[in-house]
């Protein structure tokens, strides 16, 4: 049997998703963040070097990273195609999509993201009265010159892709949808609501609908980013 080994509020929980839509058995061992500095415990390292989460046990296979495990499961699981496009042609315009998103959510999407939630960190972080200005002032240059710039850039281009149709890789869902819901959430919690954007709204309520989802949600426990709730 799987198992996934999964961290709270974390990326695990699109694994989760992913196994309920295949209706794939599995067992959960749980992980909690540190309280304090809302790090993944220690004794993940015992399952994988980094020590982060998701990690997914297969058999004698151990598989780190989302989009790794993701790729992994589908290609061992998903014999139907139901939730990925045929593995052949290589160059078919679905498998193209469907590759560029996979990977396009954590190597571009996820880093002005993550920026946004490390500077909030510092501006809001305990210090001497005298350093605040400057921390400040450096936050604040820096989220306006380059990390503002280029999460717009991103939830433009987000956005611009569903104009074709409302998933990411193609006329269907697929697990590149799956892997593409932790950005577009994350830019719901921190960037204020999505309002400009109708379209990843939109993906929002579909995915968060489906059966599945909410299935991954009871079995994986509560996913809160930031407190956000529920697209409408």
């Amino acid at each position: 049997m799987i198992t996934v080994h999964h961290l709270n509020n974390s990326r695990s929980q699109r694994v989760l998703w992913l196994l309920e839509e295949l209706a794939l058995p599995y067992q959960i061992v749980r992980h909690e963040r540190d309280p304090k500095t809302m790090l993944a415990p220690a004794a993940l390292r015992a399952i994988h070097p980094l020590g982060k989460s998701p990690v997914v046990v297969d058999g004698d296979l151990t598989v780190a990273e989302s989009g790794a495990i993701l790729e992994f499961l589908t290609e061992r699981y998903d014999t139907e195609c139901a939730l990925s496009p045929p593995p052949r042609p290589l160059e078919s315009p679905e498998r193209l999509k469907f590759r560029y998103w996979m990977h396009y959510a954590e190597g571009s999407a996820m880093p002005p993201l993550l920026m946004t939630l490390i500077f909030g960190r510092i501006r809001s972080a305990p210090m001497p009265f005298f350093a605040k200005p400057i921390a400040r002032a450096i936050v604040d240059k820096a989220m306006s010159g380059f990390v503002g710039p280029q999460l717009k850039l991103h939830l433009d281009w987000m956005e611009q892709s569903l104009q074709a149709s409302e998933w990411f890789a193609g006329e269907r869902f697929t697990a590149a949808d799956i892997q593409m819901s932790f950005p577009v959430q994350a830019a719901f919690a921190r960037g204020g609501g999505l309002e400009s954007y109708p379209r990843l709204r939109a993906f929002l309520a579909r995915i968060e609908a489906r059966p599945a989802y909410l299935a991954a949600l009871k079995k994986g426990g509560p996913f809160e980013l930031m407190g956000r709730k529920p697209a409408e």
